[in-house]
């Protein structure tokens, strides 16, 4: 029950990372002071993530800390906890996660909205989004290759939550739309080709790097004898689905919203598609985090 909870705790505090790093990111990127649209929406979801964030972070603590020690009661002990935070990186990680949460709902409570509050979550969820490097496989990485693994499994989770986030504040932004008509979300759209583009680059590149080092080219024929190597090629299956979603959108159905802006005959069945393709992006996107939750407590090829 407890490594259900851990897994869980997981895909929660990525998916609040997404949010936090990805979404104003997106939009500091996408929009010009004098044409962005009505981002009300903006400060609560950031705020909601924060939140997810700081939340799942001290309760995973708790729960990493009962699976070390046996039990939950023997967890929230002050003195089992002391030592998980002080004698641990996975401990010391969470915790700090979980301030710069609460940092950021801080400051997306009281300053004003704008450019600068968007940096400041920007910020915020970078340095969560580089904590997960701690309390994943790259962090129990000894040797030379420590630093090469763990700077690659930062640009990793940077780069996931960057296209993620994206397509989170897109859907939103496709979603509160009241027509096809809004040059906006062309301009959204367009601005989303190349962040993902650099999105996607980086996954692959780093992707690499992590499994050189957690399957190992001698192990690549054996992926499919281990949960871990099963779930990975599961991940793979999706990042391949989510390419696929992303290249209609890029190519086929932002040219063809911006044809018909162009022709001042804007089609509600374009629109449409543009929905429902990025609903399934990011469906996937989110199951892919699931996958992602779960390989995580599991041992790769190369430890076995």
């Amino acid at each position: 029950m407890l490594e259900v909870a851990v897994i869980a705790l997981r895909w929660l505090q990525y998916s609040g990372a997404v949010i936090l790093l990805g979404v104003p990111l997106f939009l500091l990127y996408s929009f010009r002071d004098d044409d962005r649209p009505n981002l009300a929406w903006a400060r609560p979801a950031l705020i909601v993530a924060a939140l997810v964030v700081a939340l799942g972070s001290l309760v995973s603590l708790i729960a990493q800390t009962a699976v070390m020690a046996g039990s939950v009661t023997e967890a929230v002990k002050p003195a089992s906890l002391s030592f998980m935070v002080s004698g641990t990186g996975l401990g010391m990680a969470m915790l700090a996660r979980a301030i710069v949460a609460l940092l950021a709902i801080f400051g997306l409570l009281f300053f004003r909205s704008g450019r600068a509050l968007q940096g400041l979550a920007v910020v915020a969820g970078l340095l969560i989004a580089a904590s997960f490097a701690w309390t994943g496989h790259a962090g129990s990485t000894e040797g030379a290759g420590r630093l090469v693994h763990v700077s690659a499994d930062i640009i990793h989770a940077i780069a996931a939550a960057l296209w993620l986030g994206t397509l989170v504040a897109l859907t939103i932004l496709l979603l509160r739309r009241a027509g096809p008509d809004d040059p906006a979300i062309h301009r959204a759209l367009n601005g989303f080709a190349g962040l993902g583009t650099l999105a996607v680059s980086l996954l692959v590149l780093t992707g690499l790097v992590n499994s050189w080092f957690l399957v190992s080219p001698a192990r690549v024929g054996e992926l499919g004898t281990s949960p871990y190597g099963q779930l990975l090629i599961a991940k793979l299956l999706f990042f391949g689905l989510m390419l696929v979603f992303a290249a209609s959108n890029r190519f086929r159905l932002t040219p063809a919203l911006g044809s018909a802006l162009d022709a001042a005959d804007p089609s509600p069945s374009v629109l449409s598609d543009l929905k429902r393709s990025l609903l399934l992006e990011t469906g996937l996107g989110l199951a892919l985090l699931g996958i992602v939750a779960v390989m995580g407590t599991l041992p790769p090829p190369a430890s076995l």
